[in-house]
């Protein structure tokens, strides 16, 4: 299994399609690898023009014509337990890695986050969450470079605004996460399990706990069903994971497309009233099935959620093919999908 990004050839160098999960996108005009955070800070105070930040690569869409700036590549990582529940991890750090060394040393709050690709640095920009949990649960607080004042300081989970699949640091170029530090409990067992497919899979109740062990492999298991773990093998991972967030829409909306399907969608009621409504389902009831698709691009054979590079692809294609998916989506239930990944275009 492997999570990280692909490895580029040495003609391929600045070819940016080689750093990420999607293998799109065009050249940078500068590339700079930074193998610690404080190297990435310096490359970005000496950077002149326009700079774009790339670790794992997983969660980003950039453009045919490539980035015509600097581009930092974050490298190296690491783990420093800070006493008590306290664990600090570096911006470059793979993200699975950390989870599996979670597990491994008793410590509970990101097992159900396992084999998702890229960073850690990159896990509180997206408040990445899957399988009833996210990093918002745990963090306690995110080390930060802020461009314009060109000051380092921690900020409070408050002061990361963290929203479904958002944070104060989402399209903004401004801030730099350094490390997190994450509050992690010691504990042979998981969080209490939040989602029913994985309850269902480890054979507990929703709220029960169980090994972290058991609770990791299961759900590496369910990913890998959905081809959510990378697979140089499988064009199916050549993606950027879920590409569409699930649109959170009044109640008044699910009754109608209820009305209109004949069912309801798998939901999940909001804290403030409103209704967070599956995308995939959403795909799927609009007449798209897995594996469709348009010339070198197509929905994952797995996951409807999934936009995939069948090879040779371009980010044009992509984004084609990720209109028509929105618009007939918009056009059939009146729910306009919003693309998950960063788009550097």
């Amino acid at each position: 299994m492997t999570h990280a990004s692909p490895t580029p050839r040495a003609a391929d160098r600045n070819v940016l399609g080689a750093y990420t999960t999607l293998r799109l996108g065009g050249p940078a005009r500068e590339l700079v690898e930074a193998a610690s955070s404080e190297e990435a800070v310096a490359a970005l105070r000496a950077a002149e023009g326009p700079t774009l930040v790339l670790a794992g690569g997983s969660n980003i869409v950039i453009g045919d014509a490539g980035f015509d700036g600097t581009v930092v590549l974050l490298r190296g990582g690491g783990i420093e337990e800070l006493g008590g529940r306290t664990v600090r991890v570096q911006a470059g750090q793979v993200w699975d890695d950390f989870v599996a060394w979670t597990v491994a040393s008793g410590r509970s709050g990101v097992e159900c986050l396992s084999g998702i690709p890229g960073s850690v640095g990159a896990t509180p920009i997206q408040n990445v969450g899957a399988y009833g949990q996210e990093v918002a649960q745990t963090i306690e607080s995110v080390r930060v470079w802020d461009r314009e004042k060109d000051e380092i300081r921690d900020w409070t989970p408050a002061e990361c605004g963290f929203a479904y699949r958002h944070s104060v640091f989402k399209h903004s170029d401004r801030y730099l996460v350094l490390s997190v530090d994450f509050a992690l409990e010691a504990s042979a067992l998981s969080g209490p399990i939040a989602y029913a497919e994985l309850a269902k899979r480890l054979a507990v109740g929703i709220g029960d706990r169980a090994p972290l062990a058991e609770t990791r492999a299961a759900v590496v298991e369910l990913r890998r069903g959905k081809g959510m773990v990378l697979d140089e093998s499988d064009h199916d991972t050549w993606s950027a994971g879920s590409f569409f967030t699930n649109p959170i829409v009044p109640a008044g909306t699910l009754h109608d497309i209820a009305a209109r399907t004949g069912g309801e969608p798998p939901h999940w009621k909001t804290d403030d009233g409103r209704v967070k409504i599956s995308a995939a389902w959403l795909i799927g009831a609009a007449g798209f099935e897995k594996g469709y698709g348009r010339g070198n691009v197509g929905l994952s054979t797995k996951h409807t959620l999934a936009l995939t590079n069948r090879g040779g692809a371009t980010t044009t294609e992509l984004l084609a093919l990720a209109t028509e998916v929105a618009d007939k989506v918009e056009a059939d239930f009146g729910v306009r999908l919003h693309p998950e990944p960063v788009m550097a275009l």
